[in-house]
């Protein structure tokens, strides 16, 4: 049976190992606002291309281009790679016993301002988060933002910014099945680890691990992930993070070749509001339930006085009948399914799956009207519903 694990470590003071899960993501930030931090990524020298190195022994090592471009992606990246130690206290609820459990994961530097790009799950539940550089500098950590649906969180630490290398931000909006990656972390808490390989698909689904909801779009790739890569960025030739590491499928708990990373164009569209707001602002359609059949998606129930419900969508109705035998009365209850309105599109855009509704719906922003196309009573028509915040 296969399984998915998230890519961090945690351990008991007694030397207890469970290992739990890694993860990769991917992204490029901008941020708005007046109570925002301006993150000021680092910029790429196309003068200098990532095979040629600088290096004095180099000629003397007969090194292949491939060689050199490994070594290039290492000493450009592993400056931005941060390792993430937390500490937290579990209960056990049996014996009413307290423990404390010590944890690690991996980060990326993202801007002067000392913001830290991680996994949610590294540091869920955290009562103490420790960053140690690449110059092996530690400095303790605030959680910033977190949004436990996409598992991404942003920390802070207060550094100089001279201490402070952001990594390169690239764009995953271009991949291909077979380009070659790099994933640089801290697996099992070893520092400045790189292992390689290629992106072996494209747009998978797999739960979270924290919101047990489905990550849509993630990057699967056989470079080797195990327990502490969590957090860690999924890399391109040219240092460029395109991804960040959160999972593997494995029987073992260890590195099987299937690893799976967020793309760096989601965490790029995300990372801005967890620094200004502190969470995600999604807007919200005000559907609660929907059932996935082949001809659409059936509305199950609605979230009272939502957008939806506001707009006139239906769903299941709850149907109460009564009925008297002398003094007594008695009640009986059904749902009546043939109330229910079916999505078949929403501006325009066929709906199959109840998770592509939910990504359609994460495109828009508060306030934004949308048309969907429903079948109502075995007739279609269009229906407006103007966004909320969720």
């Amino acid at each position: 049976m296969t399984r998915v694990f998230f890519s961090c470590t945690i351990g008991t003071l007694a030397s207890l190992a469970l290992g739990l899960a890694l993860t990769c993501s991917n992204f490029d930030l901008g941020i708005g606002g007046p109570a925002a931090h301006a993150v000021e990524p680092a910029v790429v020298d196309s003068a200098s291309p990532p095979s040629e190195l600088s290096g004095p022994h180099d000629a003397a090592l007969h090194l292949t281009p491939e060689e050199r471009i490994n070594i290039s992606v290492y000493e450009r990246a592993n400056p931005s790679v941060v390792n993430i130690s937390t500490q937290s206290i579990l209960v056990d609820n049996f014996f009413m016993l307290r423990r404390e459990a010590e944890g690690s994961g991996s980060g990326a530097v993202i801007d002067k301002r000392g913001h830290i790009l991680t996994n949610y799950h590294v540091v869920d539940g955290a009562s103490a988060i420790k960053v140690t550089l690449a110059s092996t500098k530690t400095y303790a950590a605030t959680l910033v933002g977190k949004d436990k649906e996409q598992d991404i969180a942003v920390l802070h630490i207060e550094a100089p910014a001279e201490e402070l290398q952001p990594v390169v931000l690239g764009n995953s909006d271009n991949l291909r099945v077979g380009q070659r990656v790099y994933i640089l972390g801290n697996p099992f808490s070893w520092d400045g680890t790189l292992t390689t390989g290629i992106i072996s698909s494209l747009n998978r689904d797999l739960p979270s691990r924290v919101s047990g909801q489905v990550m849509s779009s993630r990057i699967q790739t056989d470079a080797a992930m195990n327990p502490g890569n969590s957090g860690g960025p999924l890399l391109d030739t040219r240092s460029r993070m395109i991804g960040m590491c959160v999972a593997i499928a494995t029987t073992t708990g260890q590195n099987a070749g299937v690893g799976f990373a967020i793309p760096i164009d989601r965490v790029k569209q995300m990372v801005p509001q967890l620094i200004q707001h502190g969470r995600v602002i999604r807007a919200s359609i005000g559907i609660a339930q929907v059932m996935q059949t082949e001809a659409g998606l059936v509305v199950v129930s609605l979230t009272p006085d939502g957008p939806a419900a506001r707009a006139g969508l239906r769903g299941f109705r709850r149907v109460v009948q009564r009925r008297q035998e002398g003094p007594v009365v008695y009640e009986t209850e059904s749902i009546d399914r043939s109330h229910a309105d079916r999505i078949l599109a929403v501006d325009g855009e066929p709906m199959l799956t109840g998770v592509r509704f939910r990504d359609k719906i994460s495109e828009y922003k508060p306030g934004q009207t949308i048309k969907l196309r429903i079948e109502r009573d075995g007739q279609e028509q269009d229906l407006a519903v103007t966004l909320s915040a969720d």
